[in-house]
């Protein structure tokens, strides 16, 4: 089963992996991707599309300056936007890349009205609100790439510290996509053993931290640029859940209408995704902590996109 077409926009580190990703695992007939950059698209979807005699897919994967290629796609994947820099945060980038998702977004309801977008520009809670707002797409098909990665990151740190295989690590990661995200240790277990039988709160601690600040932590030791080789795999995997209608439950941003108490805005929670996008928002129980956490990522997310309207 693949979707007919699936287009990335931008073909930039993060938008060119992913479509590779996407091709590799045949998820769509046609893998489109855009970029405004004359050449490059075309240049690197030709270069991907000669790689599948030898990977062994048959998804056409070709590039595009405009969006007439992208019509009728099921699923567009939004990495356009500038990356961050070092010593950027991802909120200085908030208005370069509200406005380019903004006529993306209008682009995309123009050629394909009833796809799903997934999020994956920064600052990203908000780049989500910005594209339902232009797009005007329900809630279900505005989906943001977030809890996947930094779950991925805080697993791969934990598989490091506890010298285990990443397979064996179950975690959950809330929140805006940021500084202020918020790593569940009451939800993090290996094998089903709760992390606290396995580490010291110290080293737990120390974890968390690192796993906030992952994406800075990539952004110092590149010196340009930043992450796309999780971030890809991330979009992607969301992208396979919903082609294959896996009802995976999955950390993803989602605009919240009274989950957790809060609405009127995007933010990482557990969310079943399959055919339709965004099936359904599940609601675990938190401690006292993890509610003060939440809050306080949820007044971070509320602050920028106050800055936006």
């Amino acid at each position: 089963m693949s979707a007919n077409k699936i287009t990335v926009v931008g073909a930039g580190n993060v938008g060119a992996t992913c479509a590779q990703r996407l091709a590799e695992k045949d998820l769509a007939r046609e893998i489109v991707m855009i970029d405004v950059v004359e050449g490059v698209p075309q240049g690197k979807g030709l270069d991907q599309w000669e790689s599948a005699p030898i990977e062994g897919f048959d998804s056409r994967v070709t590039g595009a300056n405009d969006y007439e290629s992208a019509k009728d796609s099921d699923i567009f994947v939004v990495t356009a936007g500038i990356a961050r820099k070092p010593g950027m945060s991802r909120d200085d980038l908030l208005r370069t890349n509200a406005d380019i998702v903004g006529k993306v977004s209008k682009e995309i309801k123009r050629v394909a009205p009833n796809s799903i977008i997934i999020v994956v520009s920064n600052p990203l809670d908000v780049m989500c609100y910005v594209a339902m707002k232009e797009s005007g797409f329900p809630r279900e098909r505005v989906i943001g790439m977030a809890g996947v990665l930094d779950t991925a990151r805080y697993r791969s740190f934990i598989a490091m510290e506890l010298g285990v295989s990443v397979m064996d690590i179950q975690a959950l990661v809330l929140g805006g996509h940021g500084d202020t995200m918020v790593p569940l240790a009451s939800y993090t277990s290996v094998s089903g053993i709760p992390l606290g039988q396995l580490l010291k709160q110290d080293r737990i601690d120390a974890l968390v931290d690192r796993t906030r600040k992952g994406g800075a932590e990539i952004v110092g030791l590149l010196k340009t640029g930043s992450a796309y080789y999780a971030p890809s795999a991330a979009a992607v995997q969301m992208v396979d859940a919903i082609v294959h209608d896996r009802k995976r439950i999955l950390p993803c941003a989602a605009w919240l209408e009274g989950e957790y108490g809060m609405k009127g805005f995007f933010l990482g929670v557990p969310c079943k995704l399959g055919a339709k996008g965004l099936e359904q928002i599940l609601q675990v129980e938190l401690t006292a902590a993890e509610k003060a956490e939440l809050k306080k990522s949820a007044d971070a997310v509320l602050e920028i996109q106050g800055a936006l309207t």
